[in-house]
Order: structure tokens, then C-alpha cells, then sequence
């Protein structure tokens, strides 16, 4: 009688539930929207031209659904690493320059401004009188 064993990951948090055919909810809607895609697209190009193209074709408007079915760095689905690498690229700014608020220069603008506020106090009595 042989034994059997079941591995069991040490990290709980890795491991996902599986919906049908074991795949994940995410893999199986990224599936059938590249099913629903790509099929239509071979059937539309084997009437344009040979079978070969149309497969093709087929595989190239279905391979970023895949892609993003089942890529997966660091915990994070591609669609987060692609949000993260369009911010870093196009949206935030290449310079990013190291500002302090010094508490003493706080300090200075805070006596600054109570200065004016008194000196146009000031004038503003003086004008009554």
C-alpha cells in the first residue's frame, strides 16, 4: 500500500480559490472575453485570407486577455503593474524635488504674518484718529 501525500503551501495567502476547470474566477471571464473576441475575429479573417493568417490573427487579439488571465508578479494582476508603470512613466513628474518644512522657517513666516496683521491694524488706527 503506497501512501499518499498532499503538499500544503506555507503561505495561505497564495492560495486561491478555484471556480470550474481549475481556474480562478479572473482566469475563466478573461478566457471567455478573449473566446468571445477571438473566435469571431478567425471566422471573420479565414473568409479574407488562408487559414494559417486567420490563426494567426486569431492568437494575436487574444493573447493580452490571456495575459492578463494569468500574469501575476508579486501578488499584483498585470493591470496593476501596467497602472503603476503608466504613473510612474506618463502621469507623475520626473523631478521630484526634496522639500522640508523646517519648524524654525514655519516659525518666521508665522511672526511675518502676525507683523503685517498688526502693522495694517496699526495704520488702519491711525486713519481713525
Amino acid at each position: 500500500m503506497a501512501a499518499s501525500y498532499i503538499s500544503v503551501p506555507r503561505d495561505l495567502t497564495k492560495v486561491k480559490n478555484k471556480a470550474i476547470f481549475g481556474m480562478t474566477k479572473r482566469q475563466l471571464i478573461c478566457f471567455s472575453i478573449a473566446a468571445v473576441i477571438g473566435v469571431p475575429t478567425f471566422f471573420l479573417m479565414r473568409n479574407i485570407a488562408q487559414i494559417n493568417v486567420a490563426v494567426m490573427v486569431m492568437m494575436v487579439v487574444m493573447m493580452p486577455l490571456f495575459f492578463f488571465a494569468m500574469y501575476e508578479k508579486n501578488g499584483r494582476p498585470l493591470e496593476v503593474i501596467l497602472s503603476h508603470f503608466i504613473q510612474q512613466v506618463f502621469i507623475r513628474p520626473k523631478k521630484r524635488p526634496y522639500k522640508t518644512d523646517n519648524y524654525y522657517a514655519a516659525l518666521e513666516r508665522q511672526a511675518d504674518a502676525e507683523r503685517k496683521v498688526e502693522e495694517i491694524v496699526r495704520i488702519s488706527m491711525e486713519e481713525k484718529n
